[in-house]
């Protein structure tokens, strides 16, 4: 499913680039796809779909807080 129209990312992209380089936010994984966010419209997808990917095993750079950019 496409979860950015703007970059046309899939929720798979997404999930690979989390659990490739255990990103933890929404700027992180644009980062890793190499592109950037540009209407915004996807960020809370984007956001729920790396809640998911690390579930519990969030990295020690999170910090358990939600970073959203």
């Amino acid at each position: 499913m496409i979860v950015c129209s703007c970059n046309v990312l899939s929720d798979q992209d997404v999930r690979s680039a989390v659990k490739a380089e255990q990103t933890c936010s929404i700027r992180q994984v644009y980062g890793c796809l190499g592109c950037s966010a540009q209407c915004g419209r996807c960020a809370r997808t984007i956001r729920r779909i790396i809640d998911e990917a690390l579930g519990s095993a969030r990295p020690a750079s999170c910090n358990g807080r939600a970073q959203s950019s």
